[in-house]
């Protein structure tokens, strides 16, 4: 019985650490869209400081490179496609 409860609580905490991983990934690529859609639709022209965009994306390049390290291909994607998706957001704010 108890090592049903140990096999039990062990996947749990795995399934919980891999949520709350991903789940930050996506809030660190979520930290400058509201910024970005304001600028676009010209609530502001104050765009996001550039030391919070770099700070933001070199700490998403450090979890992308762990990712490729331990071949997490979920984190994988979710970092390539926020990347894919925070520089079309800024070629548009840059070229239009």
């Amino acid at each position: 019985m108890n090592n049903v409860l140990l096999a039990i609580s062990n996947k749990l905490s795995k399934i919980s650490a891999e949520t709350l991983a991903w789940l930050a990934n996506i809030s660190l690529h979520a930290a400058t869209i509201p910024s970005f859609i304001s600028l676009m639709t010209g609530l502001t022209d104050k765009p996001p400081s550039i030391d919070l965009v770099l700070m933001i994306w070199a700490t998403l390049g450090l979890l992308f490179f762990r990712a490729v390290l331990l071949r997490d291909l979920l984190n994988i994607i979710t970092i390539g496609i926020g990347f894919l998706v925070q520089a079309t957001a800024m070629a548009l704010i840059f070229f239009k």
